[in-house]
């Protein structure tokens, strides 16, 4: 009876779900718009907190900051509730994605629909950069790590390592700059559950087990010990999200196969075509939902031989593989975070920690402005122009309107439709 009260909120995350198109980029934009600025869910405050802890954990990020939205309502049962409305949409797309493949040319169809998806984010992404601004940066100290931590992104987004880098750095700047002692405010205390670290550890390291052990003795199903070991390896290791995670799923399934020393051994592992998953990395970042469902994509791909079941066997060991890692890594560490914000020293470091996080925000606004076209003509169109639009369209209408952000990921779709 408890969830019966929190069923318009599941239904707002269902719905987000299905419209939270951009990557995590655009999700925290959408994030403040749904949650903080229609619901009040939470705070503002509390939102960028959940963002800046979920950024030093490997794994999804946006994924996990959900689950906390959710973990902060209900508990830990509607955490639960709450991630799987929001990756099963996603998950499902992408599974599905693997069967569907040789019918269409998913290329094209991406291309058109979702061609104003990008530009979309990004005026999310600068949404909620102005108002995170506007909160945190206060002071010179502030001003001064955002504007370092937005160059430091900047020239190195490609290295997973920068985003946990940038954000200890700013809250050890504040930490000691700051001359007063804080007090800091009554924090109550939460239990940690270690059971969560437990599982992940055992789930780790069995895992590594079976799968080595069905290789060496060529098990019937040791592709399916193998795909679980790889997926909740990366889940486990990725840092900065699916930018880090396409690649390194490349390299292991690409790659890797067809590289001298694995010809040479002749050993049977797992194998990709090219052109496959490069169309599902497209893809993936077309759809709405977390860009780390390209998994479920990867999963049932890479069993497209072995018959449909084993091919829909694929798809769920990808969602779950690739998932449970940074459920139970948000979940064991959150209790250990809120609690040190009782000490006076980890309340100092909050403001450089957000302060960092602005910055971190600012830089991904510039870097991905300059991956799409603002200048000249495109397919004989105008697209800069309608890129421009729809950059400042989206933070117009999510600064100074109503209008909720799935309604606004719905226009762009309907202009990539149009032009």
């Amino acid at each position: 009876m408890k969830l019966l009260r929190h069923i318009p909120f599941l239904k707002a995350v269902l719905w987000y779900s299905i419209t939270a198109f951009g990557g995590p980029q655009g999700h925290l934009g959408m994030m403040m718009k749904t949650f903080v600025d229609k619901r009040r869910d939470i705070t503002q405050q509390e939102l960028l907190d959940y963002n800046a802890f979920c950024q030093l954990l490997p794994g999804a990020s946006s994924t996990q900051t959900l689950t906390l939205i959710g973990y902060k309502r209900g508990g830990l049962t509607l955490a639960i509730l709450t991630l799987l409305i929001w990756i099963l949409p996603a998950a499902s797309i992408m599974g599905g994605l693997s069967f569907l493949i040789k019918y269409f040319d998913t290329k094209q169809t991406a291309h058109n629909l979702f061609r104003f998806v990008q530009p979309m984010a990004i005026g999310f992404l600068a949404f909620a950069a102005v108002r995170a601004f506007t909160l945190v940066v206060r002071n010179r100290v502030t001003r001064i790590i955002m504007v370092l931590s937005m160059l430091v992104t900047y020239f190195f987004f490609k290295d997973p390592w920068i985003f946990p880098i940038v954000i200890v750095a700013g809250g050890l700047i504040t930490n000691f700059s700051e001359k007063k002692g804080i007090k800091p405010t009554t924090v109550p205390y939460r239990p940690i559950k270690w059971g969560n670290i437990v599982i992940f550890f055992s789930i780790f390291l069995l895992s590594g087990i079976l799968s080595g052990t069905s290789r060496k003795q060529e098990w019937p199903n040791r592709k399916s010990y193998n795909l679980f070991e790889n997926f909740y390896r990366f889940g486990s290791i990725v840092f900065g999200g699916g930018d880090v995670l396409i690649p390194m799923m490349y390299e292991q399934y690409v790659a890797r196969p067809t590289s001298e020393r694995i010809i040479r051994k002749n050993q049977n592992v797992i194998k990709v075509d090219q052109d496959d998953f490069l169309t599902g990395a497209g893809m993936v970042r077309a759809i709405p939902g977390p860009v780390f469902s390209i998994a479920s994509y990867v999963g049932g791909i890479s069993m497209k031989n072995e018959g449909k079941t084993k091919q829909i066997i694929g798809c769920l060991i990808g969602t779950i593989g690739i998932f449970l890692p940074s459920a139970l890594l948000v979940l064991f560490f959150y209790p250990v975070w809120h609690n040190l914000h009782r000490y006076d020293s980890i309340y100092r470091a909050l403001k450089g920690i957000n302060a960092a996080v602005v910055g971190i925000m600012a830089a991904s606004t510039i870097y991905l402005t300059k991956d799409i076209s603002l200048m000249g003509i495109v397919d004989g169109k105008t697209l800069s122009l309608l890129n421009i639009g729809v950059i400042s369209g989206t933070f117009i209408l999510l600064m100074f309107s109503r209008i909720p952000a799935p309604i606004i990921a719905l226009i762009c779709l309907l202009l990539g439709f149009i032009f």
